[in-house]
């Protein structure tokens, strides 16, 4: 048993080590220089902010498919107001609000109508997209440089100390989240419904609220991945980010989580959005086509969803 856990905590890690010295071999010493391992970490930072939200989510026995939606949107919201003149700070907030709000009808519709996260989720991910296709109306939007623009920007450039300004937002918001579902009562709650829903309840844990407010704070950690997308951009895009939804699903399930709920952490999640970066960014430093680069994000995540599947016969035997 202490072998069968070792492996389930640690597997994550071990498996980026694999992966990274396999396109370490592939491509050659190059991949870890110190600007392509600052590379990888700014390419995280957007995967990473995301799946800190969905960490949450899916440890409460939920999902949301429509992260990549919200993340479009969010870039959209902050280009116009930053071309209406508004200030950098009222254009992340105001990004962050609006992703927020996603979350907060989300929330409202799966305790509502009692309808399963994947079916409302899948809804809003059309909605949401086309609300960004009609701020945008269809099209990218030009924005004005702001200090939005260096959150990715490398230290080499001036900006940041040692680590892009987005790397140390990231971090903070890690240790954030990791004290909430390690240390505060909603995160304890979270891993109830998790759990066992009907026993929460019967336990006096407010299911309903809770589901509420979990998805409204990870549509507002996606909301900030949305503002590093544009830092990333310099554009807002209301068709970027379609399907990274299943990146940021791939890196919870990958780094612990648990699709049935209950289970999840905050470094493990990490760990396994490196590993979807490393991934790509392998893949195309090698020069493989875009479809062979489908394929093995397709495998990693078919391979996650095994590993799950693994873990919980593990536990029940």
């Amino acid at each position: 048993m202490k072998a069968r856990e070792l492996l389930s905590r640690g597997g994550p890690f071990l498996g980026l080590v694999l992966v990274s010295a396999l396109f370490g071999g592939l491509v050659g010493p190059q991949f870890f220089t110190p600007g392509n391992l600052e590379l990888i970490a700014r390419q995280t930072a957007i995967v990473g902010m995301a799946a800190l939200g969905m960490t949450l989510v899916i440890a409460s026995a939920g999902i949301d498919l429509s992260v990549g939606s919200v993340i479009s949107l969010s870039t959209v919201v902050v280009a116009l107001l930053l071309r209406h003149a508004a200030s950098p700070a009222l254009a992340a907030l105001a990004a962050v609000a609006a992703a927020a709000v996603c979350g907060l009808v989300t929330g409202l519709l799966v305790t509502g109508l009692r309808v399963v996260p994947f079916i409302v989720t899948l809804g809003m991910m059309l909605l949401v997209r086309g609300a960004a296709k009609g701020l945008a109306e269809e099209r990218r939007i030009e924005a004005p440089v702001t200090w939005l623009n260096d959150l990715l920007r490398t230290h080499a450039a001036g900006v940041g100390v040692l680590l892009p300004t987005g790397i140390w937002v990231l971090l903070a918001m890690a240790l954030l989240v990791a004290g909430v579902l390690r240390y505060t009562r909603f995160g304890r709650h979270l891993l109830a419904i998790g759990s066992n829903e009907r026993t929460a309840r019967l336990c006096g844990v407010r299911v309903g609220r809770c589901t509420v407010a979990v998805y409204a704070i990870e549509a507002a950690l996606t909301g900030l991945a949305g503002v590093m997308q544009f830092a990333k951009l310099s554009v807002g895009d209301p068709t970027v980010a379609v399907g990274l939804e299943l990146d940021v699903i791939a890196a919870v399930i990958i780094g612990g989580g648990s699709l049935t709920g209950g289970r999840g952490t905050v470094f493990g999640t990490l760990v396994g959005a490196v590993l979807m970066t490393v991934i790509q960014i392998g893949c195309s430093q090698r020069g493989l086509p875009n479809w062979v680069q489908q394929i093995v994000t397709g495998g990693v995540i078919v391979a996650a969803v095994a590993i799950d599947h693994w873990r919980q016969r593990a536990q029940a035997a």
